[in-house]
């Protein structure tokens, strides 16, 4: 298996970063009136990828579970946010549906990627020579 060297390089940052690039219903009416939500959503949608990297970036194992804990943690609370959007008919069922699955799939892939770390015996840069 191959070393990486670059968060950029994880599928799971990358999967992360297509579902922020994803964020075009934050444009249109009526949620880009809705500052609240538009803002939340798009703050989750970020953190995900965002603490994908700074856990990588951390040089730990265990700080990286942490922080890709989290990141999982921003999932579900982005998939809350789109049934709110659903519900409140600011998102159609085929946009719900495309982004709910998108969302559910970076789920999947954090949990199997801690299951992996924590099997691992790697201990990560910041405790290589430890």
């Amino acid at each position: 298996m191959a070393t990486i060297k670059k968060f950029e390089e994880l599928e799971i940052w990358q999967k992360a970063r297509l579902l922020s690039q994803k964020r075009y219903p934050t444009f249109i009416k009526p949620i880009n009136e809705d500052f609240r939500y538009k803002d939340q959503i798009r703050g989750s949608v970020g953190s995900i990828m965002d603490n994908i990297a700074e856990g990588f970036e951390r040089g730990s194992k265990l700080e990286f579970i942490n922080s890709l804990t989290i990141s999982k943690g921003e999932v579900g609370e982005y998939k809350s946010q789109l049934y709110r959007g659903l519900d409140n008919q600011y998102l159609s069922k085929e946009i719900f549906s495309e982004l709910y699955a998108l969302a559910d799939e970076i789920t999947k892939m954090i949990t199997s990627f801690v299951s992996y770390l924590n099997k691992t015996v790697i201990k990560g840069q910041k405790f290589k020579n430890r």
